[in-house]
């Protein structure tokens, strides 16, 4: 089998091309670089049955070679990330709305199979957790630019599904929840690579609000091995599925946690979310999936916990930057 990854040298997306190429496919990564990086995909230049491409998904001209020479598409690109999304919501809108178009509109004139990532954002403020998939979304405020990464991702979702339904296109929404892993960067506000860089260095640990919001941690190695078992299942198209863990931490407890397991005399300070972001900004307390649909679907069962998780990113963030 033949893969297209877009974002394929972004964090999620360089894990897959890995687990893909492991188990004896050909990857095609495409990428801009904008928030991916070649770092990421280096080790596999040198596999006979990787390419990477250096392009944007809006590319129509080349989504056409690109998507006509595969045999399924994994759609990761996105603009991703708090602060990206808090700086630059016009690039987000755009990125991730026109990009879903570009590609589905170009898959199913090859009626190629297509798995998109989506987001537990689009839950939005639902106070109703666990989150099931066809539960309803609560959007805050479009005076909350944070929303407008929510509400782009939604409508990929409704733009994937609408062409499952009227053309019949395979199309698989998959919704993350918090995938946390090695070479994940914290440089667009990811919170387990930013506190573990600043407890290895010994620097404040800054927690945007209360600290009590809690998360769900899920290990990258998990979500592309779930994100590939979809791609694979005959009955999956045409539904959205949640992926993450179920094993919840407050902010607060995830920074205690992190200065104990790198022995760092790093200070935990609180900060607004408006001088950490410079202007208001709208969160949610909780956010929980819920896993029964995928569990059904492909036995999905998450591996790793949140120790095992924060290891393995301590240990690469040390190696790579020698701490």
């Amino acid at each position: 089998m033949k893969a297209l990854i877009t974002g394929g040298a972004g964090f999620i997306g360089s894990h897959l091309a890995e687990h893909l190429l492991a188990a004896g496919h050909e990857v095609v990564a495409v990428d801009d670089l904008s928030t991916g990086s070649l770092d990421n995909i280096l080790p596999l230049q040198d596999n006979p049955r990787f390419r990477f491409v250096f392009d944007n998904v809006r590319n129509t001209e080349i989504m056409h070679l690109l998507i006509e020479q595969c045999d399924v598409v994994y759609h990761l690109a996105a603009a991703v990330g708090v602060q990206l999304i808090v700086d630059r919501p016009v690039h987000t809108i755009e990125t991730n709305i026109h990009g879903s178009e570009v590609v589905l509109s170009v898959a199913n004139k090859f009626r190629k199979k297509v798995l998109i990532t989506s987001t537990s954002e689009v839950y939005g403020k639902s106070e109703k957790v666990p989150f099931d998939e066809d539960d309803d979304t609560v959007l805050g405020s479009t005076r909350f630019s944070r929303w407008s990464y929510a509400c782009s991702k939604a409508i990929d979702e409704f733009l994937g599904l609408a062409y499952f339904d009227q053309y019949r296109l395979p199309v698989i929404i998959a919704r993350l929840f918090n995938t946390v892993g090695p070479r994940q960067t914290g440089q667009y506000g990811m919170v387990v690579p930013r506190f573990v860089r600043a407890a290895l260095r010994n620097e404040p640990i800054l927690i945007h609000g209360s600290g009590k919001q809690s998360r769900c941690f899920a290990f990258v190695g998990d979500v592309v091995r779930a994100l590939s078992a979809l791609m694979d299942c005959p009955s999956a198209p045409g539904r959205v599925y949640n992926i993450g863990s179920t094993e919840e931490v407050t902010i607060e407890n995830l920074a205690r946690q992190i200065v104990e397991m790198t022995d760092s005399k790093s200070p935990i300070q609180y900060v607004s979310y408006e001088k950490a972001y410079g202007k208001p900004f709208d969160d949610m307390m909780r956010r929980l999936p819920g896993l029964d649909r995928i569990r059904q679907t492909i036995g999905y069962k998450p591996t790793a916990d949140l120790r095992t998780i924060l290891t393995a990113v301590i240990d690469d963030l040390r190696r790579r930057e020698k701490f």
